[in-house]
C-alpha cells in the first residue's frame, strides 16, 4: 500500500497515474480538498481517498501499520505568496515532521516535497549537497520548506529511505486549478489560445535582457518517474534537486509554445510589479551530479518535446486532464 498526499493536486495525481503505469493501485489518497470540490483521480484506480486529517486516524489503524509500505507526501500550501507564517509551519513543516515520526516508528519510507524556493536568490548557487542552515529563502513559503529539510538532516532516527525532492520549476497536465502558481507555459498557451499574444514581464535587473533570464524548467512526467525510480532503486536517504539541469530562457518556453500551437511569436512586454521585483529568482539551475552519482536517470523530456506533449495531448484536447 502507497499513501500518497497532495493525490488531488498536480505532482500527487500525476504521481497517482504514475503508480497506476506501474500496475499499482493499492493507494490511499489524500488531500485538503475533497473530490466533490475537484477531482483529479477520475481516470484513477485506488483504495480509498481521505481528507488530511483523517490520514492520522487512518495511521493509527492495524491496516496502515501492516500494509503501508510509502508515504508519497505531496501535500502542502504551495503558494510562494502566502503570507501567513502560522499555517506555512502547520501545514508544511508540523504536518511533515509527524509523517516523518510515523515513518520512522513504523519502519516505514518516505518522500516529500522540499522546494527550489530554500536556495532562495541563488547566492550560494542550487547544489543539494549545501547545508541547509546556509540557505536564505526569498519568501516564508521556502523558509517553511527549508525548515523542515534541516529538521530531517538531524535526525538519528530516520525511516529506512527517506527522500526530500528540491522541485524547480515543474510543469504539465493538471495543474490547472493552481491559479497564479500554475506554470508559465500554461499561463502562455491560454493567453495565445485567446489573444494571439503572450505578455512577459521586462527584466528589472541590468545583468539579464528582457525574455533572457533563465529558468530550470521540468516536465512532471520526469518527476514522477524519477519519484518512482527513488522507490525502486533506494539510493542514499537524503535531499535531491528534482530539475532537468540545465536552464532556459522565457523566451525559449514562449518560443516552445507558439511552436507547438503552430502560431507566429508574438511578445507583450510589461513592467515587473514592484512587489515581486525584491523575491524574483532570475536564474535557477538545478546542479544533478549528486543524482547522477547514485545511479539515477537524467532528465527524459527536454523542454520542447515536454511542452509539445503538454500543448497538444493534453491542453489543446476536451478534457486536458491525464
Amino acid at each position: 500500500m502507497v499513501i500518497v498526499t497532495g493525490a488531488n493536486g498536480f505532482i500527487g495525481s500525476v504521481m497517482v497515474w504514475e503508480l497506476n503505469q506501474k500496475g499499482v493501485t493499492d493507494i490511499v489518497a489524500v488531500d485538503s480538498v475533497s473530490l466533490s470540490e475537484r477531482n483529479l483521480l477520475a481516470k484513477r484506480s485506488i483504495k480509498k481517498f481521505l481528507l488530511k486529517d483523517e490520514l492520522w486516524a487512518f495511521l493509527d489503524s492495524d491496516e496502515a501499520k501492516k500494509n503501508v509500505t510509502w508515504i508519497i507526501h505531496m501535500g502542502a500550501c504551495s503558494s510562494t505568496t502566502e503570507t501567513n507564517k502560522e499555517f506555512l509551519w502547520e501545514n508544511n513543516t508540523y504536518y511533515t515532521q509527524r509523517i516523518f515520526e510515523w515513518c520512522t516508528q513504523h519502519s516505514k519510507s518516505m518522500i516529500y516535497a522540499s522546494s527550489a524556493a530554500t536556495y532562495g536568490a541563488g547566492e550560494l548557487g542550487f547544489d543539494d549537497t549545501t547545508d541547509p542552515e546556509k540557505l536564505r529563502p526569498l519568501n516564508l513559503y521556502g523558509e517553511s520548506k527549508v525548515l523542515f529539510d534541516r529538521w530531517a538532516l538531524k535526525q538519528t532516527k530516520t525511516p529506512p529511505h527517506w527522500y526530500g525532492l528540491k522541485f524547480f520549476n515543474v510543469f504539465g497536465p493538471n495543474e490547472y486549478h493552481k491559479e497564479a502558481m500554475s506554470s508559465v507555459a500554461f499561463k502562455a498557451y491560454n493567453q495565445i489560445n485567446s489573444t494571439g499574444v503572450l505578455s512577459l514581464f521586462k527584466s528589472a535587473d541590468p545583468k539579464y535582457k528582457d525574455g533572457e533570464f533563465m529558468r530550470d524548467f521540468v516536465y512532471v512526467k520526469d518527476v514522477t518517474g524519477w519519484m518512482a525510480e527513488l522507490m525502486d532503486k533506494k539510493p542514499a536517504n537524503g535531499v535531491y534537486n528534482m530539475g532537468f539541469g540545465k536552464p532556459r530562457t522565457w523566451l525559449d518556453l514562449a518560443g516552445s509554445v507558439f511552436s507547438a500551437m503552430k502560431k507566429d511569436m508574438n511578445i507583450n512586454w510589461l513592467e515587473m510589479p514592484e512587489n515581486i521585483r525584491g523575491q524574483y529568482q532570475y536564474f535557477t539551475e538545478a546542479k544533478t551530479d549528486k543524482w547522477l552519482k547514485a545511479g539515477m536517470s537524467p532528465a527524459k523530456w527536454p523542454l520542447e518535446k515536454a511542452v509539445a506533449d503538454y500543448v497538444q495531448n493534453y491542453l489543446s484536447k476536451d478534457d486536458p486532464s491525464l
